[in-house]
């Protein structure tokens, strides 16, 4: 398995981060990337893939970006940041980027100016763009469409909308990444119905963790934080609503992951 999904610069993370991989590693979730927020926490998922690469070698990778939340705080440098990092061999897409309009922690105008300026540098860099979208839809499409030729692979990450949402991103060739959302009872009822309009080879697994545990976990860790070694359970969900062997949507899906982020398999 592999989770294209994860958090791990989170300060959740910090008193435990071997023991949170070798648990990973232990329940078959093989490969990690790394989510990068905005240029620090990008600096800090580069510095973990390098820390960790001798003792789990071929294990660690990460994204480059900035999250729509951080989008009001970037600096003139941030793109040359964002480029000099990506030169990383770890480094293996661009984002988190895109439109949160849900709680707009920084303004619109300024978020899709971050958003366009991080899609270009994808295009310069030809690496992957790993989106976000909130509330924000159709504004984001938009934006992205005249994009979707000019870089190698889009991955709409923590899908989490209708299904006019779906089958758009799908028309277009885009990957979607599944979180523990489909394992919610409440709010991932939607998802669980649509979720078969996704081709199995655009379908990638992930955790997003620390955040969105699998609520169909009994017991739940007491922390409720969620971690890698969790994907299994949305692993079963999945295959599950698709009536299809857990192994055979491990190696598909993983198959995808090592096409998109171009991964050793």
């Amino acid at each position: 398995m592999i989770d294209i999904g994860v958090n791990l610069t989170n300060k959740r993370f910090d008193k435990d981060l071997t023991e949170v991989i070798v648990r990973a590693k232990n329940k078959g979730v093989n490969q990690l990337i790394i989510t990068g927020t905005n240029v620090d926490e990008s600096k800090k998922g580069v510095a973990l893939c390098q820390h960790y690469q001798q003792k789990f070698s071929n294990t660690l990778y990460t994204t480059v970006g900035v999250h729509p939340h951080d989008a009001d705080a970037v600096t003139e440098n941030y793109l040359n940041d964002l480029s000099q990092l990506a030169e990383q061999p770890c480094v293996k897409a661009i984002g988190e980027c895109g439109l949160d309009f849900n709680r707009n922690f920084s303004t619109p105008a300024q978020q899709l100016k971050v958003f366009e300026e991080q899609m270009q540098l994808a295009k310069q860099l030809n690496k992957p763009l790993f989106l976000h979208q909130r509330d924000a839809f159709q504004t984001w499409f938009d934006a992205l469409n005249p994009f979707i030729e000019q870089v190698p692979a889009m991955i709409a990450h923590c899908f989490t909308g209708n299904k006019e949402e779906l089958l758009k991103c799908v028309d277009v060739g885009m990957y979607i990444g599944i979180t523990g959302w489909v394992c919610d009872e409440r709010r991932g009822v939607s998802l669980q119905e649509i979720i078969n309009l996704i081709p199995l080879d655009r379908l990638l697994v992930e955790t997003d963790a620390p955040y969105l545990i699998p609520r169909t976990m009994h017991p739940k860790p007491k922390s409720n934080r969620n971690e890698p070694s969790y994907l299994p359970f949305i692993v079963d969900k999945i295959a599950n609503i698709l009536a299809l062997a857990p192994e055979e949507l491990i190696s598909q899906t993983s198959l995808n992951a090592q096409q998109v982020f171009d991964l050793p398999s």
